[in-house]
């Protein structure tokens, strides 16, 4: 089944509201935020930027492929296609259709290797789809349930 990608009007090079963004959150959760948004800013110069729905979104062109967003004692770093990822360190949560996200939490170790692979994952992958015409996949493998670390057998 053919689906079309997402698409916000107004994204641009770089943002002002999301440098306001980032630094309106509380100490240790703006700097992940802010770490983290670099990073993805960094991932070429088509990325575009904009806040939706009152997080900071990075889009490739008009295509989004990457939020930010802080709660209370977390930073979640999310994927709009992070369904069709590759993630062998387990690294995402979620289990709709498409998007999935990871909780980065402060004075927890991140695993900051293969959160970096998934963002330049999450470029290449909504640049391939936009390039060449991809559409969203309806179907997908689902994914083995995450154990809880605090869980008995």
């Amino acid at each position: 089944m053919k689906a079309e990608l997402l698409r916000f009007d107004g994204a641009v090079k770089r943002d002002p509201a999301i440098d306001a963004w980032i630094e309106g959150r509380p100490g240790e959760l703006r700097d992940i935020a802010r770490h983290w948004f670099q990073v993805m800013r960094s991932c070429g110069d088509e990325v575009r930027e904009l806040l939706h729905d009152g997080c900071p979104v990075a889009c490739l062109g008009d295509a989004p492929f990457w939020y930010v967003n802080a709660f209370k004692s977390h930073v979640n770093v999310g994927f709009f296609q992070g369904a069709a990822l590759p993630d062998p360190d387990r690294l995402l949560e979620g289990n709709g259709k498409r998007m999935r996200h990871m909780k980065l939490r402060p004075g927890t170790a991140t695993n900051e290797a293969a959160v970096t692979r998934l963002i330049k994952a999450a470029y290449d992958d909504i640049k391939s789809r936009v390039e060449h015409g991809l559409v969203i996949r309806e179907e997908r493998t689902p994914r083995p349930a995450k154990v809880a670390e605090n869980s008995r057998e």
